[in-house]
């Protein structure tokens, strides 16, 4: 956990890594797994320990926890590729360069 959250983003004190998107994307992802290993200790602990000795059991994920996590992802990945759909990404120095133009046309016109 130490290691993805703290270790790994000290690479980007390094030019060469921080121009690099593979680099970027795998470091990212790296972070985005001690955050979960953050998250799963906070929650496992806090379900495997409470204040009951009657509940003091090791938690394990049933199918429909693993169910529910998988769905996050649907849904987040659904909603995501319908805001693209109906809102397109575009790049923003395209558009600087076809408003310059149309801009221009338009002035002449008038």
């Amino acid at each position: 956990m130490m290691t993805c959250n703290v270790i790994s983003p000290q690479l980007f004190w390094f030019k060469k890594i921080r121009t690099n998107i593979v680099a970027t994307f795998i470091i990212s992802i790296i972070v985005n797994i001690g955050m979960w290993f953050e998250r799963f200790v906070i929650i496992v602990t806090s379900l495997h320990r409470d204040f009951l000795p009657s509940s003091w059991a090791m938690f394990y994920p049933t199918i429909y926890d693993l169910g529910m996590y998988i769905f996050t992802f649907g849904l987040f990945f659904t909603a995501f590729l319908a805001f693209s759909k109906y809102f397109p990404v575009i790049n923003m120095a395209e558009v600087k360069s076809i408003l310059k133009h149309t801009g221009e046309k338009i002035k002449n016109k008038i």
